[in-house]
């Protein structure tokens, strides 16, 4: 993994993206991954390519996605008015998993998030993703909120 870069998705990196969220017991149930890319996801990532507080961020290595995040930042009242950046569905390709490549990709995060102003980092994990918590918490994340969902069904 020595040619591993970061930088904004594109609309071609989408069937590997895909992929990526679809490889692990949760998101396969959730994902539709296949050659074809759903209408869906290319509507949302539409949204998210038009908006300057969304930052979908791919790893790279030899021209193949490896990793991928979204960074969403939050303007908020709250600590004085700060900006939180909200990070979700950290994805890793499962075979090339404890390289450091988590690691490097939250780093960036940091440092992305500081260079736009964030002064809170907050992310979401599963529940059933005990790994992917005893990882953050090793990075320095800390449980302290409950989060809870509603899924609205769109009519």
């Amino acid at each position: 993994m020595n040619n591993v870069t970061h930088r904004k998705a594109q609309i071609g990196d989408f069937s590997q993206i895909i992929k990526l969220l679809a490889d692990d017991k949760l998101g396969c149930t959730r994902e539709q991954a296949g050659s074809e890319v759903a209408q869906e996801y290319l509507d949302a990532f539409a949204k998210i390519d038009s908006d300057s507080n969304q930052y979908l961020m791919v790893l790279e290595n030899d021209g193949e996605v490896i990793g991928t995040c979204p960074l969403t930042l939050m303007p908020s009242l709250t600590f004085l008015g700060s900006t939180c950046l909200q990070i979700e569905a950290v994805r890793v390709n499962s075979s090339i998993r404890g390289q450091n490549l988590g690691q490097q990709m939250i780093e960036v995060v940091i440092n992305w998030g500081f260079d736009h102003g964030a002064t809170i980092l907050q992310l979401t994990t599963n529940k059933e993703r005990t790994d992917a918590l005893r990882f953050y918490e090793k990075l320095g994340f800390k449980a302290s909120h409950e989060g809870v969902k509603l899924y609205l069904e769109q009519k």
